[in-house]
């Protein structure tokens, strides 16, 4: 049996992430912080964790982990002249800090897999470019950034991939996709006519852990039906 730690398991992508690992048979730890888990499945542990103010208690954890997926993110969209230095450092702790703790303390776990699979996430306004996207751009080129240098430096043991949506249907986009016709208006500016899911996002990740992508690491993966492509 695999055993797969989600950080940020109990909402949006990560929770759909859960779902999906589980179905398949594998141990899953899933952190939350905010968002209590909504309900009770075999082979999933669920633990709080605030990823800026605590450490992950290690003993808890099984001595192998096959994959971590680190799920926490924020959407703060507005005029470059408005954030603040305070703004910008709250996203890069959450987003790139949090990411590099969480890897630093488990990767001994992951070393003794020895096929072990990181996935990380980014976004599509990193190459795009969007009006009002700069700090989110900023924090998830950084992750970008750390992708490609863990994949260098972990390889072969370790293969590391990020996963770079377009504006996917989850909490974190409720204030962007609160209406039907939000969510309208969201779908006619992509060449699929539609929002994503958390599911296609959960499903790509899943594949990314799995052995069928051995061969992937060091990866900037865009789920974003043609959206950053297809004009």
């Amino acid at each position: 049996m695999r055993n797969y730690l989600i950080i940020g398991g109990s909402s949006g992508i990560g929770k759909a992430l859960v779902k999906l690992l589980q179905t398949e048979g594998s141990n899953i730890t899933a952190t939350f912080n905010d968002t209590q888990p909504e309900e009770n499945l075999d082979n999933v542990r669920y633990i709080h964790l605030n990823v800026l103010e605590n450490s992950l208690d290690l003993e808890t954890l099984p001595e192998e982990i096959h994959g971590l997926v680190y799920c926490p993110g924020s959407i703060n969209l507005k005029p470059f002249h408005r954030f603040s230095e305070e703004d910008f450092l709250n996203d890069f702790k959450l987003q790139v800090l949090g990411a590099t703790k969480i890897i630093r303390e488990i990767l001994p776990k992951l070393k003794v897999s020895g096929t072990a699979s990181i996935v990380l996430f980014s976004t599509v306004a990193v190459q795009s470019g969007f009006n009002f996207h700069s700090q989110v751009a900023m924090s998830k080129g950084a992750i970008e950034g750390l992708t490609k240098s863990l994949a260098a430096e972990f390889a072969p043991k370790i293969r590391v991939n990020a996963i770079a949506p377009s504006l996917t249907d989850t909490p974190l986009a409720g204030k962007i996709l609160s209406t039907e016709e939000k969510k309208s208006a969201q779908a006619e500016h992509n060449p699929l006519k539609k929002v994503g899911e958390a599911k296609d996002i959960a499903e790509i990740a899943a594949f990314l852990l799995s052995e069928k992508a051995s061969w992937i690491t060091g990866q900037i993966i865009h789920v974003d039906g043609g959206f950053s492509t297809l004009k």
